[in-house]
């Protein structure tokens, strides 16, 4: 299945008692899909990836795939700091049907960029299934070189990086030195537009819970050769991402997510709720654009 340019990282909803809301998450995932996305992350950092069970992980990706059958792709994280873990979820993962996963650079044991070739390796020989690197040096406190991705993109079954260093001189590099086929997902919301001018095809997004269609037809615009209506949604929707991040993912989404009438429930521990003061640009934004959607 084409996993498609705008893909995005979908929350886990919550009930009252922090339990994973799973006839909510099928309601955000065909939501999401009606909006625009071409595919879904599941049980990414922005679904709470770390406070997740095992067993809830995999009931997420069973739900998705059940949720959106063959509208969308659905994407699988199964990446940890652990190799073999990492491994036997790929494994686990494919045997449920999902149509891709997705690895993180592996994070706090800060590997050489050999251990990361040698970790995507492993994982992209685990099972017959397209794999999308992740590189986000700000959350794993290690980057991979653009020599290493680029090595990797010749690896079987690697087939694109979500692109999260904030370096263009990376996404440049990597875009020059792939082959045709290998994609580049912008893992910043705010950089879409410029990783898109330098070689990337699309957008593995948050800002899409809220502004799906404006992000696609940001995307069309820049493939349509329009830079300036490109230019002009990527100015608005800058401040739409600017509120959303002022703290840390997924926080700020849920607050969005319940400012635009479609409450996701709390976080689990160690996120916490924001103060009022932290949440109102928050709902400000959200408010506004919903008052002036673009389109």
């Amino acid at each position: 299945m084409e996993l498609g340019r705008l893909i995005t990282a979908i929350a886990t909803p919550f009930d009252n008692n922090l339990q994973v809301d799973y006839d909510r998450f099928r309601e955000l995932a065909n939501r999401l899909i009606d909006e625009g996305s071409d595919g879904l992350v599941v049980c990414g950092t922005t679904g709470e990836s770390p406070t997740l069970t095992h067993e809830e992980k995999i009931r997420l990706f069973t739900e998705a795939i059940a949720a959106v059958g063959s509208r969308a792709a659905i994407v699988a994280n199964c990446g940890t700091y652990n190799t073999a873990e990492s491994v036997a979820m790929t494994k686990e993962a494919a045997s449920l049907g999902v149509d891709a996963t997705m690895s993180v650079v592996p994070y706090y044991n800060k590997p050489t960029q050999d251990g990361m070739e040698a970790h995507f390796t492993a994982i992209a020989e685990a099972a017959d299934l397209p794999l999308i690197m992740y590189n986000i040096p700000g959350r794993t406190g290690v980057m991979m070189s653009a020599e290493t991705t680029i090595r990797l993109s010749r690896v079987p079954n690697i087939i694109g990086v979500k692109d999260a260093c904030g370096s263009l001189e990376y996404t440049t590099a990597v875009a020059a030195g792939v082959g045709e086929g290998f994609r580049i997902w912008s893992g910043d919301d705010s950089m879409t537009l410029p990783i898109l001018a330098v070689g990337g095809y699309g957008v593995i997004a948050v800002s899409s819970h809220i502004a799906g269609p404006n992000m696609m037809a940001m995307i069309e615009a820049h493939l349509a050769g329009d830079a300036a209506k490109a230019s002009k949604l990527h100015q608005k929707l800058s401040v739409l991402t600017k509120a959303l991040f002022s703290v840390t993912n997924p926080i700020g989404l849920k607050v969005a997510l319940t400012e635009a009438g479609f409450d996701c429930g709390g976080l689990r521990l160690p996120l916490t709720w924001p103060s009022p003061a932290q949440a109102e640009p928050i709902r400000t934004a959200v408010a506004a654009y919903q008052r002036a959607p673009f389109l």
